[in-house]
């Protein structure tokens, strides 16, 4: 083993970076190589260089984290992936373990928690707190069957259309609309739009 733990950190919000960034260089036995705001070029330094542990968020623009940690496992298979994100959501949990994390921790977590979770995960432990465990272990939820033309529609409400545009472009009326609306948000057990789009988007439909 190394001396020192070798981490990059991979987050798209600027202050949740440096507020990362701050916390483990504070550590002797730590140091941060880099940071990245996309996937994209952190890959690229993997395949370049050495690291240890990679602090990584699951929600960002382009590649997601669930991707980028699997890419990150077949470039380093020793590197240890530690997810960070602000969702509890035992299916987002599950699938990130499944791509190849050794941990996932929530972003509300206290900086010894997350110095913690590095430490362990470099040792080659799974990381995940008492609340995370709990909620893995819980009967997972049914994903939804969505029709094809719900999917067209969740496509276009994606995109921003409104139940209008969605009608002329699907050649259906605004009613009909949205009545696969109030289906979709049943389906997904969710009140509003903002919110479909949100699980659509994490189980894959979008």
């Amino acid at each position: 083993m190394n001396n020192v733990i070798r981490i990059i950190i991979v987050d798209d919000h600027p202050l949740v970076l440096s507020g990362l960034a701050f916390i483990v260089s504070q550590v002797d036995s730590m140091v941060l190589e880099q940071t990245f705001t996309q996937a994209e070029p952190a890959l690229a330094f993997v395949k370049q260089q050495e690291v240890d542990v990679v602090l990584l968020d699951i929600h960002m623009p382009g590649i997601n984290g669930i991707t980028a940690c699997e890419e990150i496992k077949k470039i380093r298979p020793e590197c240890q992936v530690i997810a960070l994100s602000n969702s509890n959501e035992g299916s987002i949990i599950a699938r990130m373990l499944h791509s190849g994390a050794s941990g996932y921790v929530l972003k509300n977590a206290s900086s010894e928690e997350l110095l913690s979770a590095i430490e362990r995960a470099y040792q080659g432990d799974q990381v995940l707190s008492d609340e995370l465990r709990e909620i893995l272990h819980q009967k997972p939820q049914e994903i939804p069957f969505v029709t094809r033309r719900e999917k067209e529609v969740l496509r276009l409400l994606a995109e921003g259309r409104t139940t209008p545009e969605i009608a002329e472009q699907m050649f259906i009326s605004p009613l009909t609309v949205e009545s696969h609306r109030r289906n979709l948000l049943q389906k997904f057990s969710v009140s509003n739009s903002a919110s479909l789009i949100h699980k659509a988007t994490e189980q894959r439909f979008i």
